[in-house]
């Protein structure tokens, strides 16, 4: 799909796949750039509980309208988020205890401002100039073992244990969050995914393909990419261009915080 937002100039490529051994796709995606929202969302707890926890995340981010605001726009997105967790959890009761959750990794954007918002290992990637950085940061027991300096990232890829998180809606009865911002600039491509393209993809491969076309071919391309190399779990890309506009708003968002725990009020 392409899209442009009409109050700013924003190109949108996404795909989502259930892979080459997996029969279903427990992965959801969001695509609203005429409100300044994407996101994806990657199930757990089996086919049926977890296409029913990533589509129940989706389901209320998708309800999201317009924010007049950066602060409003982040707080709506919270609301969804806690709204979700909260169905989640009545789901979880409903089923005796089953295992039900999701990660999920969202670009939001405001004027000139965006922000990324994470629970999980489901990624965000910045693509400015010829660099890429990942924003997110994996909430797996892999990485804290990075952390901790008693594995390497590299061995981290192996490691049987990488697939296992320690944040994820519905999982808790407090979601919790983490975000970082920044500052718009010409060019800029953020690149949302699932663990199932970080899982045969690196960064600079991810690198090459937002660098080298349009969104819908970057996003077609890891796809085709992930498929050529086994594709062993469910995959889902939203690749986010912005095209500088000429404007100079710029925006705050509130609080001014990397690591924000979402409290029902």
């Amino acid at each position: 799909m392409n899209e442009h937002s009409p109050g700013a100039a924003f190109e949108t490529g996404a795909v989502s796949h259930a892979g080459r051994v997996r029969s279903h796709n427990e992965d959801n995606l969001v695509v609203r750039p005429e409100h300044g929202l994407w996101a994806v969302a990657d199930g757990m707890g089996g086919h049926q509980n977890g296409a029913m926890a990533s589509a129940t995340v989706a389901a209320s981010l998708s309800a999201i309208g317009p924010a007049a605001s950066a602060a409003e726009l982040l707080d709506r997105l919270e609301r969804g988020v806690i709204e979700a967790n909260a169905e989640l959890r009545r789901k979880i009761r409903e089923h005796d205890g089953a295992t039900m959750g999701a990660t999920l990794a969202v670009l939001l954007a405001h004027g000139r401002h965006f922000a990324c918002v994470w629970c999980g290992d489901s990624r965000i990637y910045l693509v400015r100039g010829n660099g890429i950085t990942q924003v997110s940061r994996d909430h797996t027991e892999a990485q804290d073992m990075i952390e901790r300096g008693l594995l390497t990232a590299e061995e981290a890829r192996t490691w049987p244990r990488r697939h296992v998180i320690t944040r994820a809606i519905g999982v808790h009865d407090r979601p919790e969050l983490e975000i970082d911002h920044g500052e718009l600039e010409g060019g800029d491509v953020f690149v949302l995914c699932s663990d199932g393209l970080t899982d045969h993809v690196r960064d600079e491969e991810i690198l090459q393909a937002a660098s080298s076309g349009g969104a819908q071919a970057a996003s077609d391309a890891l796809l085709a990419l992930t498929l050529e190399r086994g594709a062993t779990d469910n995959v889902t890309v939203i690749v986010v261009r912005y095209h500088h506009d000429g404007g100079t708003e710029k925006t705050r968002w509130v609080p001014n915080m990397r690591q924000r725990r979402s409290d029902a009020p």
